[in-house]
């Protein structure tokens, strides 16, 4: 609230909220209804970036679906692969059916790229 207070033109100068404005000659608080001269408001410029990791982080997701699989490091299991036979495979599961019915097992050879699922 004190960083609103110091940039100051388009917040209140008692709670910080943002302004707005309601007609040509005043913008209003909505929370203490404070009025301030809309002279004092209009033509100035307001910028803001957002960035794509401010985004994920606000909406709370990850960044795992864009890393490779070397970079995310995913769990190994001691299986052959279907295609060319290496012995340890990559693997993620997920939840794709109700509740009371098995994981599907997602499988990935490191070796050839091939991939399969089980269940």
């Amino acid at each position: 609230m004190e960083k609103s207070r110091e940039s100051g033109f388009l917040f209140c100068s008692l709670c910080g909220t943002m302004l707005i404005l309601k007609s040509t000659k005043s913008a209003e608080c909505p929370l203490c209804d404070t009025t301030r001269n809309a002279n004092e408001i209009i033509d100035k410029k307001i910028a803001y970036t957002v960035a794509a990791e401010d985004i994920r982080r606000e909406l709370g997701i990850s960044l795992f679906g864009e890393k490779t699989q070397e970079e995310a490091e995913l769990p190994k299991i001691k299986k052959a692969c279907e295609k060319c036979h290496h012995l340890e495979l990559v693997y993620t599961t997920r939840q794709t059916r109700s509740a009371d019915e098995g994981q599907t097992t997602y499988y990935t050879c490191p070796n050839c790229g091939h991939r399969f699922t089980e269940g």
